[in-house]
């Protein structure tokens, strides 16, 4: 690596590649002087819901943003349950919970580690039979880049009546049955946190929908529940949540580097990392159902049981190789849920992945070098490691 140190996400690298393009992008926005709400924001929702595949995309502050608007624009609300996996990132359930309805944990898959059909049909029978919330919606969550199983979730969907909220803050560039992740529910929305498969250099976020009403208010409710002809006229309550011109603009230019090159060299990473590991004793690499693609959020393995994970990732960090560890405890025994009705819930895969998971490096720009040395680095863990 010639001396430079691994990122796990490697911006600084990004940066380097894209950066005249930027730095011209942002001196652009700024010499337009349109900060808020400038061409650059609308160029860029047109541009992704062509991308995407649907009439409306509707930009925003971010993806915690996105979840909450979208919900709040199909009524959910007090006394509604709302069924979310128990392996995923706090907002998922956190939105819900903040407009007054009451998250549900359903439990996840271990080899896609995204929401259990079975679960879920398990879970909405669960309060049907209490009869105390009524099951409203479920929020998907297309995790570390590969979308859910939609076919079996819209099916549990369509039987009780549930809202499809795509929840695919990581999965943007996903592949679900020919169609693109962020078009896969009733409503979908994403993030663009640095991090994410399409990030800004700041906070964003989107939501996506064919339906023209539900396009039109989530606008209100994204800004001060304004009337769309009359921004001094707030026709609902709502709240300040814009996507601002110049995260825009850098956006435009890092997603036609993500539609050109960075989607195809992130799954060459993540092939190279599954070839070199798919037969390491104590291992798991993540899969890919057929008709699925994944944007790699994150390239997650499950460790098995006799391997000390802290001792894996502490040898790993003496040769210069970052981990992470995504999630480390399941959505319902967050102290946020502590003595709620979400802190109940019945999902032993969760336990299970909390604590084997491990999250190695990965982006474009991660060399072909630094892949091999990532596994190599690895093996010699898991072979020292063991409990």
């Amino acid at each position: 690596m010639n001396g430079e140190q691994m990122q796990f996400k490697d911006l600084k690298r990004q940066y380097g590649k894209l950066k005249e393009s930027i730095d011209r992008k942002i001196q652009e926005v700024v010499s337009q002087a349109h900060f808020i709400s400038g061409p650059q924001v609308r160029e860029l929702e047109e541009t992704l819901a062509a991308y995407v595949g649907v009439k409306h995309c509707v930009s925003c502050a971010n993806g915690t943003d996105a979840i909450t608007i979208a919900l709040l624009a199909h009524g959910v609300g007090a006394g509604d349950a709302v069924f979310v996996p128990d392996f995923t990132f706090f907002s998922s359930g956190e939105c819900p919970a903040l407009i007054g309805a009451t998250p549900i944990f359903v439990d996840v898959e271990t080899d896609t580690f995204n929401l259990s059909p079975s679960a879920l049909e398990k879970a909405v029978k669960g309060e049907l039979e209490k009869g105390e919330l009524k099951p409203k919606a479920v929020v998907a969550v297309d995790l570390f880049g590969l979308p859910a199983d939609y076919d079996k979730i819209r099916a549990v969907c369509s039987k009780y009546g549930l809202l499809l909220l795509e929840d695919g803050a990581q999965g943007f560039g996903g592949k679900y049955h020919g169609q693109r992740a962020c078009s896969l529910g009733d409503i979908s929305t994403t993030s663009f946190f640095p991090a994410k498969p399409l990030g800004c250099y700041g906070d964003g976020g989107a939501i996506f929908t064919d339906d023209d009403y539900i396009a039109a208010l989530c606008r209100s409710l994204a800004v001060h529940g304004k009337n769309q002809d009359d921004k001094y006229d707030n026709v609902r309550l709502g709240m300040n949540s814009r996507l601002d011109t110049l995260q825009a603009g850098i956006l435009l230019v890092k997603f036609a580097a993500f539609a050109e090159y960075e989607l195809v060299d992130i799954n060459k990473i993540a092939s190279l990392y599954t070839e070199q590991l798919k037969d390491v004793s104590g291992l798991m690499v993540p899969s890919v159902p057929e008709g699925c693609g994944s944007s790699w959020a994150q390239f997650t393995l499950l460790l098995s049981e006799d391997t000390d994970r802290v001792a894996v990732q502490a040898y790993l960090k003496e040769r210069g190789v970052p981990t992470m560890v995504y999630y480390t405890k399941p959505m319902h025994k967050q102290g946020a849920f502590a003595g709620t009705r979400s802190a109940v819930a019945d999902c032993p895969n969760t336990e299970l992945l909390c604590g084997r998971v491990l999250c190695l490096p990965i982006h474009p720009y991660l060399t072909e070098e630094e892949t091999m040395l990532v596994a190599d680095a690895l093996k010699e863990a898991l072979e020292r490691c063991r409990i």
